[in-house]
């Protein structure tokens, strides 16, 4: 076949025709520029030429003529700039020109703007931009605008990680640093400061950089990214952030970070720095609402009446007081009775015929309903007295509608109306002291602790009447004083208490459940406090239960107990948790499960969840029990932030989809403690369609759990969907026991209280609140032996997280004053520019007001200056003296 003459030719014209198409381009680019621009790019390639000129005059003024052009472009950065985009076919001639320079001034000059242009030019990961920064002259670094700043400090972070690894000098890149921080500090770029000196590991230097005008937002930034950290950074950047506010006299904010440290040596160091007696004694009401023990010394507060009244706040003697303010200005005071919560009349017919069937258990159902409705208030229908009946009156009456242990708790129960008011409480309670009936004494022994929670008394009440009773024969007895102590003490970390409860761990006569309820009060006491002594006494209590005791749902309160120990204390917990793999094989994965979940528990530690839900994959035999706890653990973990808290639940639903039969019994209660007085529309809506699961402790757990997401909010969908089930159950005592339970979870303190153990804007947690909200969980992960059994009594263990969900304001002598506030949905303002509203959707209330869960309160007036930056609780308000009337 004859060569196809054109043939030749074809790549020859080709060319041709690619040369003619560019050029076309280029002129039609060319065509479509303004007369500036055009004389712009004429002038830039001008420069271009000249900088490459062997006359050093010629070259100095083209570099300066350059570099003016590029900085005035660049104050402004919506799109490319025009220089930089004319200049970018010439990037490699000038960095070929750059090489063959002398070293002089003006080489350092074109490496200058080198830099720049490497900004839209350099290959991706070569970092030229800082290459040629670090060959630069020293100038300012922020004339060239915010983007170059921004993307240097990119460069520097991967090129310190690099240096590191091949272990290079890093001092260049450090005085670089110390200008990009300088600048952004100065231009309202906290955040960006704060990420590259956690790049670069040098959060210190921030401290020369921080003032008056941005330490704050600073502050915000450093506190809201520690929860996302590995430790133990997070604990150097809060740290960091403490010194900061201290160095401002910013003192609430650095009491609070301490107390999130758990850093007693802080809290001391903010009192002894502030000078201030009324801001002391902001500081004793957050201390106070913590919920930890704390003695004040002659350095702390010099002047002894004063430090006399300091120490009373902290002992949470005025919470009786504010509480009932509330009640009174928001007219609630009447007592409610269980009929009121009930509201059977709004049923249709069998309902209310269901409510003559098991009475023993129906009263002991309205004895708790009747304890929570009432909580605090100081009287009700059935265990109090109203002020002008006869002495012989009714409370005798309904105790003995009891049967043996309903006993206990209906006694226990006027310990829970008479909640935070231990005069009353403990005048009332005398009486059943001299009962002849040992169920009784028991319960009153246990309303003793219950009146004393969270409130510390001078002359130690609780510890005179329960500590003789510790050693009794009989074991209801014993538990009720060692239950009571528990909750009266929890996190008072109380020597003589362990000196009283460390040998009955030891007693071979002392029966099972006396144990754990003693290693339940212990764990409670030494909370978070990692105490060698008590943990070593509950693993020898462990080790010495024989087989049979282990298979005792009772026996799972021992590894919870040395569990509390390490509340919060992530790796401290370690060697325990070895010692663990040595009991028996029955409790052994247990203990460990319990162990790891404490410790990490409210750390928000993403690899722990992850692990969790590992091991609930596994599909296990029928005796195991440890996947319990590490659903709970799930919930537990993940309740530090909203994120890890929303994709927590929905993790939680995969389990319900996939999971065995004691995973689905767990999800409902690690639900609850997710939205613990917070009842989320989604979560209502699964715990609602476990009620009705066709395996009865399903549903039981999901119907304490709805109790739970509504306790104290008196939540309208909730005690609808309670009625309705009351009615469905009617006939199944077991279930309608839990209902009635949950229905004064929701009724609790006439909706005034919330169980959430987070406070300060879901910055603090209580270490106590969540112990008791945790070991009344873990006794539900067996509903039929603890709740349904003779062990009811455990429900009295959520005292510990109740608290007011109240803002009372007092003026400097603490007497309430009322002022406008606006209540909103808390907004998230970290890093954002400006002064963004931290509310939404607000109203304006006179105090005292309730906070739902999410809300936030601010200020509505200038009269008065807040002396603490989060408005909950009691806080105290001085006049702003700069303030005039209108």
């Amino acid at each position: 076949m004859a060569p196809d003459p054109n043939r030749s030719g074809t790549g020859a014209s080709s060319s041709r025709t690619t040369k003619i198409d560019s050029n076309t381009k280029n002129k039609v680019q060319i065509e479509d520029m303004s007369d500036e621009d055009l004389a712009l790019k004429q002038q830039l390639e001008l420069y271009v030429e000249r900088v490459q000129d062997s006359d050093p005059e010629l070259q100095k003024v083209a570099l300066e003529s350059m570099r003016l052009e590029i900085r005035t472009s660049t104050s402004s950065m919506t799109s490319v700039p025009k220089p930089l985009k004319f200049l970018r076919p010439h990037y490699g001639t000038l960095k070929a020109f750059y090489e063959t320079m002398a070293e002089s001034d003006l080489k350092k000059y074109l490496a200058d703007i080198l830099s720049v242009l490497a900004l839209t030019m350099s290959v991706e990961g070569e970092r030229e931009s800082l290459k040629y920064r670090l060959f630069g002259s020293e100038g300012d670094i922020g004339s060239w605008g915010h983007e170059y700043v921004r993307n240097l400090a990119g460069e520097i972070a991967q090129e310190y990680v690099q240096r590191q690894s091949e272990e290079a000098p890093i001092d260049d890149l450090i005085e670089l640093v110390r200008q990009i921080v300088a600048f952004h500090m100065k231009h309202h770029s906290q955040p960006e400061a704060v990420d590259l000196l956690m790049e670069v590991e040098d959060l210190d230097m921030l401290i020369e950089h921080v003032d008056k005008t941005n330490f704050k937002r600073t502050c915000l930034y450093l506190t809201s990214s520690a929860r996302y950290l590995p430790e133990p950074d997070d604990m150097k950047v809060l740290d960091l952030a403490c010194s900061i506010y201290l160095k401002f006299e910013e003192y609430p904010k650095a009491l609070q970070i301490a107390l999130f440290m758990d850093k007693m040596q802080y809290v001391r160091k903010v009192f002894t720095s502030c000078n201030d007696l009324h801001q002391k004694k902001q500081f004793c009401y957050i201390l106070a609402r913590h919920g930890i023990a704390f003695e004040l010394d002659e350095e702390m507060a010099a002047n002894e009446d004063d430090r006399e009244m300091l120490q009373d706040i902290i002992n949470n003697s005025k919470l009786s007081e504010g509480y009932l303010a509330l009640a009174r200005d928001i007219e609630v005071m009447e007592a409610k009775s269980p009929e009121d919560i009930y509201k059977t009349h709004l049923l249709d017919g069998h309902a209310s015929t269901g409510a003559n069937v098991d009475s023993a258990r129906q009263n002991l159902a309205a004895t708790f309903v009747n304890a929570f409705v009432n909580a605090g208030f100081g009287q009700d229908k059935l265990m109090t007295l109203p002020p002008d009946a006869p002495s012989s009156g009714s409370s005798g009456n309904w105790l003995f509608k009891n049967k043996e242990h309903g006993k206990t708790s209906a006694a226990a129960s006027l310990g829970m109306i008479l909640l935070w008011d231990v005069d009353s409480g403990l005048a009332q309670l005398d009486k059943y002291f001299h009962s002849n009936d040992n169920h009784v004494i028991a319960g009153a022994l246990l309303g003793v602790g219950i009146v004393n929670s969270s409130i510390k008394n001078d002359c130690d009440p609780a510890m005179a009447l329960l500590g003789d009773y510790t050693d009794k024969e009989d074991s209801s007895v014993r538990i009720g004083a060692i239950m009571g102590l528990g909750i009266a003490y929890a996190g008072s970390q109380n020597e003589q208490l362990r000196c009283k409860l460390l040998p009955i761990l030891n007693d071979a006569k002392a029966s099972l459940d006396v144990i754990a309820f003693t290693a339940i009060s212990l764990g409670l006491i030494y909370v978070g406090s990692c105490n060698e002594e008590v943990a070593q006494a509950l693993i020898f209590a462990l080790m010495d239960r024989s087989e049979s005791e282990l298979e005792d749902p009772l026996a799972r309160l021992l590894p919870l107990g040395l569990g509390l120990l390490y509340l919060g204390k992530q790796e401290s917990v370690e060697a325990t948790a070895e010692v663990s793999k040595t009991f028996n094989e029955k409790i052994r994965k247990y203990c460990d499960m319990t162990l790891q979940t404490c410790a990490y528990a409210g750390t928000g530690n993403v690899l722990k969840v992850q692990n969790l839900l590992g091991q609930c994959s596994q599909h296990l035999d029928q005796g195991e029990t440890h996947q319990g706890p590490a659903v709970l653990g799930i919930a537990m973990i993940a309740m530090a932030e909203e994120l890890g808290l929303e994709m927590a639940i929905r993790s939680l639903e995969h389990l319900l989809q996939y999971g065995e039969q004691n995973i689905r019994r767990a999800v409902p209660l690690a639900l609850a403690l997710l939205c613990i007085s917070n009842p989320k529309v989604n979560v209502m809506d699964t715990l609602s369609r476990l009620s009705h699961d066709t395996d009865s402790e399903v549903a039981m757990a999901a119907v304490i759990s709805l109790g739970l997401i509504g306790a104290g909010t008196n939540n309208a969908r909730i005690s609808g969907m309670l009625r309705n089930l009351s009615s469905y159950y009617y006939n199944d005592t077991s279930l309608l026991f839990c209902v009635r339970i949950a229905q004064g979870l929701v009724h609790m303190g006439k909706g005034l209280v919330t169980l959430n153990p987070y406070h300060s804007d879901r910055f603090l947690l209580s270490p106590t609140a969540l112990a008791g909200l945790i070991t009344m969980l873990h006794a539900c992960l067996d509903m039929k032996t603890i709740l349904l059994g003779k062990y009811h009594y455990v429900l009295y263990f959520l005292v510990l997280a109740m608290q007011p969900r109240m803002l009372l304001t007092v003026d400097e002598n603490l007497k309430p004053i009322s002022v406008p506030v606006r209540v909103g949905q808390a907004v998230d303002v970290v890093g954002q520019a400006g002064r963004p509203k931290t509310i939404t959707g607000f109203q304006t209330h006179s105090t005292p007001v309730l906070l739902a869960a999410g809300d936030r309160a601010e200020l509505a007036t200038e009269k008065y200056i807040p002396l603490s930056p989060i408005l909950e609780g009691f806080v105290i308000l001085k006049d702003n003296p700069d303030y005039t009337e209108e």
